[in-house]
């Protein structure tokens, strides 16, 4: 019986936090209900996304971080630099792709440095997993980009042969489209990029 009501306890605070953030991400994109977004999935610190944001004023962004610190710091950018196009949103990844409300798109898709979870029983964590990349896809139309890097050279050969044989995405030899260091690229030595291209 404690077992029981635990577990309901547990799945109401879900209900509760999944509320929260439809609610959250529902008013970010009712200002002006733009109907695609730039997405990038673990902002970090929001280095990348506001300068983004800075050089594409038109374009809707949202930077989203499991760690409410990060998160903190990238809003101080944010409003430091006063970019109304720029929103930075604390959740996993998972449940702010399920609190999406239905009218919204994805244009482009970052995925910069990600976690790499280097041990073997870890690997089930990454982010860049066929599932993952499924339910992505059901939001973006079709072309729209991922770009992804890291400085992980196993991650990389994994996350590129996933995309290689993903019915969702085609990998395409295209230039990278926005260069501004994140503090992980900063502090890596080397890094390998990829972008992938919405079937």
């Amino acid at each position: 019986m404690e077992n029981a009501i635990r577990t309901a306890e547990h799945n109401l605070r879900i209900q509760h936090r999944q509320s929260d953030l439809t609610a959250q991400i529902g008013e970010i994109l009712n200002q002006d209900r733009p109907s695609a977004v730039v997405w990038e999935v673990g902002c970090g610190h929001g280095h990348f996304l506001t300068a983004y944001a800075a050089a594409h004023p038109s374009k809707r962004c949202i930077g989203v971080d499991i760690t409410k610190d990060r998160i903190d710091r990238g809003i101080r950018k944010r409003d430091r630099t006063k970019a109304k196009n720029l929103s930075f949103v604390h959740a996993d990844a998972r449940d702010f792709l399920e609190s999406l409300p239905e009218h919204a798109r994805f244009s482009e898709i970052f995925i910069l440095f990600p976690d790499p979870w280097p041990k073997r029983r870890h690997h089930k964590n990454r982010i860049m997993q066929p599932d993952f990349l499924h339910a992505v896809a059901k939001r973006a139309g079709q072309g729209t980009p991922l770009c992804f890097r890291t400085d992980h050279e196993e991650y990389f050969r994994a996350a590129e042969a996933t995309l290689l044989y993903h019915e969702d995405w085609e990998i395409v030899d295209e230039p990278w489209p926005f260069e501004h260091a994140t503090v992980f690229q900063s502090r890596a030595v080397s890094h390998r990029s990829l972008i992938a291209r919405r079937r």
